[in-house]
């Protein structure tokens, strides 16, 4: 499950939509994870460069459950795992 995943990689994550854009954009990134429970219009932006850039792209259903994997006491609507 990709909340392990983010738990796992807490050293090499990026949180947020717009750290993490830029990030896919600087060929930083292995893998992205969106919320669906996030705001679509943010997380479509990620999920179509995503396609663009052939970066895999998971989706998980809570934003506060994504928060927690990355240690912080927030939603969030994005994270990346770098390489």
């Amino acid at each position: 499950m990709s909340y392990e995943k983010v738990a796992q990689a807490k050293s090499d994550i990026v949180i947020g939509t717009k750290q993490t854009l830029k990030a896919m954009k600087n060929g930083e990134v292995v893998e992205v994870i969106t919320a669906d429970d996030a705001d679509q219009s943010m997380t479509s932006k990620v999920a179509v460069l995503a396609a663009q850039l052939n970066i895999l792209h998971s989706r998980v259903s809570s934003m506060e459950e994504l928060g927690k994997a990355c240690g912080i006491e927030v939603g969030a609507a994005t994270v990346a795992i770098k390489q």
